[in-house]
């Protein structure tokens, strides 16, 4: 079974950053999904280099539009490489084999009746390369802001009127064909409003693909990208896309002018289109001229690519605008990958090597029943997810199951049963249950964390390769027994936000300069400088002011989300006394009531009690947190007893 999925041909204004390795990053993930499920995918993406404004850029640095093009390009291939994303064709709109397939769709246009020769005149936007409909002279681009300029040339116009009622018969017909569903009614808005000729070339520049036997005739930037996707995969007859992954800014070109091309030259259409929103930095927009557009090889060198990865994907419901932070980064890691995904791993391999020796135990019938039945739903749920390109759903699904053998490992209390002769199969199967839990979890992140789920698979003890993981494996049970784990270490270790943010910030500083260098321009004006945000220290106290405050290990029972109260979980705490105490903690952000069953807190055990939302919160529980960033628990490196205070 063959699969074939695209993202956009990136222009060549500006060197890759966050956003281009999104949108490519969600491509990879599916990639990787697809082949689970059998397929055997293609992920093409390129370089789009022809136009007006890449020629005046070249012209400013004293270099030909040639020089200048190949050096933007081998800074996206360069960056795909670095970041492990999985790209198997790049098509640059320079190279001579895709010159041949847009002349060849524009004869097939032609002999059809579809294209015609013209004039036009109105207001050009340099920057987005568009003619702007309905501007004046002295208007400026509505995209970008731009002065646009009046230019009046002799073109080839494309019969994109004759393809409205075509184009709404396709959206009916096929409600899937263009995504989200708040894209798909902007594009049907657009085109009932009714649809005007196109032109596809353009006669006062040099730097593009000569229509044949009128050299003075360009072809104009959408009749010359969009056509890509087919040059890239002319030779092995992939044609049509299973899937155009896109930016929802160039809806429009993808759903209306792309499926009109391909009617009008009796061609198979793309089977989908799938728009996602932007990234806004600290929700405002990125872009070069606030200086605050972020890059994926700063993030990877300080805490890996995977960490990106997870955050953009689990953050980030895909479709919609979201919002990137490197607070929010650092945070979503050390609570989801860290405490969470890291933790499960550790403490379920280290009880294999101390308790059978490192070797993986039997199943018991009747132990961890429950959290089988839980897998299966989960693995049901990540399906759909990613299906319905509902990433963070799925993943939320992942975590869910990892909460789930927390708790059951909680209950079953493995340090217990292994002093009890009586109980050695029921150890077996506890151990057995958690370990087929970090297989399954495992083989369900591989798309989202391919280089982290390699090395927890590795310790696993696993022979197979993890990318030869098919969805047949993704079956409770499926973990062999007998086999010993490979040798341990921290997968996802915890990072102080503190060091972390400020060593991705000066390397951020550093690729924007060294970018801006590459391209010939001077260095972008840096963004205003982060306010810091660390408390002040208090005023000092007498170590018998410090003596009052009583500090209390606990161990978490019970959590649930309070009602009506988006940070607020309710928890129940051990700290030794007859009665689990009522704490009301403002940590719901950051922490899913199942990722706290089981865990050891720090309490103020001697605070006044008081109420919260109806309820009776009986002390405090500690946690550290930058000013306006996420809470993290305070906890323990060693085994500390229920109870003990804190000196």
């Amino acid at each position: 079974m063959k699969y074939y999925i695209t993202v956009p041909i990136y222009y060549v204004n500006a060197a890759p950053h966050i956003g281009h390795f999104y949108t490519t990053m969600v491509a990879d993930a599916l990639k990787r999904f697809k082949t689970m499920q059998g397929y055997e995918v293609m992920l093409a993406t390129g370089s789009d280099e022809h136009g007006t404004n890449v020629e005046r850029a070249a012209k400013a640095q004293g270099k030909a539009p040639e020089e200048y093009t190949t050096l933007i390009a081998k800074e996206f291939e360069d960056t795909w490489q670095k970041t492990g994303l999985a790209v198997d064709r790049f098509i640059r709109t320079s190279d001579p084999r895709h010159h041949e397939t847009v002349r060849w769709l524009f004869e097939r246009c032609k002999e059809r009746g579809y294209v015609y020769k013209g004039s036009y005149t109105g207001q050009f936007c340099a920057s987005c390369n568009l003619f702007v409909t309905d501007a004046k002279p002295g208007d400026n681009c509505p995209d970008c802001g731009r002065p646009t300029e009046t230019i009046t040339e002799e073109n080839y116009f494309f019969k994109l009127s004759a393809f409205q009622d075509k184009l709404l018969e396709l959206y009916e017909q096929q409600p899937d064909f263009m995504g989200p569903e708040i894209r798909r009614n902007e594009v049907i808005a657009f085109v009932k409003q009714g649809l005007n000729d196109l032109s596809i070339t353009r006669t006062n520049i040099t730097w593009g693909i000569p229509v044949p036997g009128e050299e003075k005739h360009v072809f104009y930037v959408w009749f010359d990208a969009l056509i890509t996707y087919m040059t890239a995969v002319k030779d092995l007859d992939l044609w049509p896309a299973d899937l155009h992954l896109i930016g929802k800014e160039i809806s429009r070109f993808h759903a209306i002018y792309w499926p009109a091309f391909l009617m009008a030259a009796d061609l198979p259409l793309p089977k989908r289109v799938y728009a996602h929103g932007w990234l806004l930095f600290e929700n405002d927009k990125m872009s070069k001229s606030r200086g605050n557009i972020v890059r994926a090889t700063p993030i990877q060198e300080v805490i890996g690519v995977d960490a990106l990865r997870y955050f953009l994907l689990r953050e980030v419901p895909f479709g919609s605008d979201g919002s990137f932070s490197y607070d929010a980064l650092v945070g979503r890691y050390n609570a989801d990958l860290a405490n969470g995904l890291g933790n499960l791993v550790s403490r379920t391999l280290s009880m294999i090597q101390q308790y059978r020796g490192g070797v993986i135990p039997a199943p018991e019938p009747g132990v961890g029943d429950e959290v089988a039945a839980k897998a299966a739903e989960v693995i049901a749920t990540y399906k759909e997810g990613f299906e319905k390109f509902e990433f963070s759903k799925a993943l939320e699904a992942v975590w869910s199951l990892i909460g789930a053998v927390d708790k059951f490992i909680v209950t079953q209390a493995p340090w217990t049963l292994v002093k009890k002769p009586d109980q050695q199969r029921t150890l077996d199967g506890t151990l057995y249950t958690a370990a087929e839990v970090v297989r399954l979890v495992t083989a369900l992140v591989y798309p989202v964390m391919p280089e982290s789920a390699a090395k927890i698979w590795n310790q696993l003890g696993m022979t197979d390769k993890l990318s030869a993981v098919r969805e047949d494996s993704l079956a409770w049970g499926k973990l062999a027994t007998g086999h010993t784990i490979g040798q341990t270490s921290a997968v996802f270790p915890r990072y102080d936000a503190k060091i972390v943010i400020p060593k991705m910030l000066d390397l951020e500083v550093a690729e924007k300069a060294r970018q801006a260098a590459l391209m010939g321009k001077k260095e972008e004006p840096a963004a205003d400088a982060a306010p810091s945000n660390i408390s002040p220290i208090a005023d000092p106290i007498d170590i018998e002011a410090f003596g009052k405050v009583d500090l209390r290990v606990g161990k978490v029972l019970k959590a649930d989300k309070v009602k009506g109260a988006d940070k607020l979980l309710h928890l129940s705490v051990d700290i030794g006394e007859p009665e689990p105490r009522s704490i009301v903690a403002g940590i719901a952000l950051a922490y899913q009531p199942d990722q706290l069953i089981g865990r050891k807190v720090v309490i103020v055990a001697n605070l006044l009690p008081r109420k919260l939302r109806g309820l009776t919160s009986q002390g405090m529980i500690v946690a550290a947190s930058l000013e306006g960033g996420s809470p993290v628990l305070a906890s323990f490196l060693e085994d500390v007893p229920v109870g003990a205070r804190l000196k």
